[in-house]
């Protein structure tokens, strides 16, 4: 018997009496450790909590030290530990509440530590990304910051969407560093409209090859030493203008950001966040265009070209 005494003000002394009970069914004792009958059939059924006594009406019956274990369980759950951890944690340690009694919670605990910490890290850059996309705009915001810093003061408008595609498909495959290397080409055309009209010429020229257009129809070379020609213009204004000596600058600025196979493994997983990553030549076989056998002659013919313009060795 449990007798409380309550005072209250201007009012004569009261006494309450009240006899708690032994078990009670699961529906109070998910209420008292605010989880749901639901989760615990849950935890009985892969072994996290043991099958309790059950009264004469068959229903489970749940006594202090179930309810010691419950609370337990939920604090444990509610601070991210996975319930199978929690199984094996408390299947390993002195006590069943597994409170401070035994190796097995302090290193679920050292490993949650690691994970909420790598999570944390992973919310810092979301949220790096989020900012800039609203301080530079939707699309360009959405390439990491070591192209977008290529591409600064440009005129408004100078930049077209195609080219941030262009870029991030290049980052997906050739990584930041390709992609800005590549962002020299979109700040040279931004900023010479001429260039920026012989690129939209050659671009047409290449679409209008489609699939009504033989591989050995003349226009096919026509078109190729056309984009040869202004690929070689575009060069020569990027040389003149010095930006392929910050493209030099570019890979010293990431090796130094970036030491060789820091953060990956031997098999190319990125051990920052659990994910492989494809190689340069994965990529290229995944990402789909739909080019007509007349435009992909067209660029290898283009690429002939290129290669008679190589020096010798």
């Amino acid at each position: 018997m449990v007798s409380v005494s309550i005072a209250e003000e201007g009012s004569p002394l009261m006494h309450w009496s009240f006899l708690p009970p032994r078990q009670v069914k699961i529906g109070d004792a998910a209420a008292f450790t605010g989880s749901t009958p639901r989760a615990i059939r849950h935890y009985h059924e892969i072994g996290l909590l043991p099958e309790p006594a059950r009264g004469g009406d068959g229903r489970r019956r749940y006594g202090y030290e179930d309810m010691i274990r419950l609370l337990w369980v939920r604090r444990m759950a509610d601070a991210g530990i996975a319930l199978d951890d929690i199984r094996d944690a408390c299947a390993t340690s002195v006590t069943p509440a597994g409170a401070d009694s035994g190796d097995g919670i302090a290193d679920l605990l050292e490993r949650l530590e690691e994970t909420l910490a790598e999570q944390e890290a992973e919310l810092r850059r979301q949220r790096t990304v989020v900012q800039r996309m609203r301080t530079e705009g939707s699309r360009i915001g959405l390439l990491s910051d070591f192209v977008t810093g290529r591409l600064k003061n440009l005129p408004d408008g100078s930049l077209r969407p195609a080219d941030l595609d262009t870029l991030l498909v290049t980052e997906r495959i050739f990584g930041p560093l390709g992609a800005a290397v590549q962002a020299t080409r979109f700040v040279v055309l931004a900023t010479h409209p001429a260039l920026r009209e012989r690129s939209d010429h050659v671009d047409d020229a290449e679409r209008a090859l489609d699939d009504g257009v033989a591989v050995d129809d003349p226009r096919v070379a026509q078109v190729a030493a056309e984009r040869h020609a202004f690929e070689s213009a575009l060069h020569a204004v990027i040389e003149e203008s010095g930006l392929d000596q910050n493209d030099d600058a570019l890979f010293d600025a990431w090796d130094a950001l970036h030491p060789p196979a820091a953060d990956h493994d031997e098999d190319g997983t990125d051990s920052r966040f659990g994910r492989r990553e494809m190689s340069a030549f994965e990529a290229v076989g995944k990402m789909p265009y739909d080019f007509s056998p007349a435009r992909l002659r067209c660029m290898e013919l283009w690429l002939e070209l290129l290669a008679q313009d190589a020096p010798a060795s």
